[in-house]
Parts: C-alpha cells; sequence; structure tokens
C-alpha cells in the first residue's frame, strides 16, 4: 500500500504525542518535498519538525501537484487526522480515543461536532 501524507496529521499527531503511531500503521510514509519544506525547515523548532525529520520510514517524494496526480491515478484513499485516530484506536494502538479527541480540539482547527459524530458511530460515549 502506498501512503502519502501532508503536513496538518504529521504535525497534529506529534502535537498529542501519536506521531509513532503512523509507523505502526504504516511501514513506509512518503512526503512531497513541500511537506518536507513545511514541517522539517519552516517549522524547525515547533511539533513535528523533529519527529519527521529522524522517522526513516518517511521518504520524501516528488512535488505537491505530482503527489496529487499520483493519488488520483492510483485511487488512494484519503485519510485524515481523524481518520488516522480513529485507526489507531481500532487497531488497539491508542487506547483513549475521547482524550485524544480532547486534544485535537486544543491543537487544531476541528470541529467537535464532527468528533462527536465519529464518537457516536464507533458507540462511544462523547466528549
Amino acid at each position: 500500500m502506498i501512503v502519502a501524507a501532508d503536513s496538518s496529521p504529521l504535525v497534529i499527531l506529534a502535537k498529542i504525542g501519536c506521531f509513532d503511531f503512523l509507523h505502526r500503521l504504516y511501514p513506509r510514509l512518503y512526503i512531497s518535498a513541500e511537506v518536507h519544506r513545511e514541517v522539517v525547515i519552516a517549522g524547525a523548532g515547533l511539533p513535528g519538525a523533529s519527529e519527521v525529520a529522524k522517522a526513516e520510514w518517511i521518504e520524501v517524494l516528488l512535488d505537491d501537484y505530482n503527489a496529487r496526480k499520483l493519488a488520483a491515478a492510483e485511487g488512494l484513499q484519503v485519510r485524515g487526522s481523524v481518520g488516522l485516530l480513529e485507526t489507531f484506536y481500532l487497531k488497539g494502538y491508542l487506547t483513549d480515543l475521547r482524550g485524544a479527541f480532547r486534544q485535537l480540539l486544543t491543537h487544531s482547527y476541528i470541529d467537535q461536532r464532527l468528533l462527536e459524530l465519529r464518537l457516536r458511530a464507533l458507540g462511544l460515549p462523547p466528549l
């Protein structure tokens, strides 16, 4: 499976302490040169910068435009931070999805209603 990531999930997962779950779920992850520049170089000293820079399992791929074309051509599934956290929870890597969602609310611009819907869909209590 080919998995490519944008900067937002990388940074958000680093902020809430779930970055390492990515490697458990995806042995190889591709990012564009633009994402690498945004997270590692422009974001030096910020959450996600050192994690991405040190992750030998993350490979810098082609530019964003070509990455999007490749993803569309391959019919790749898109999964954002919420979907990744749900997957970590369902795989047993993350034991407290509600706690991770609470952290997500403080570190990103996410609509709480979406998180409540996802918790309800999984049969979990609301935030």
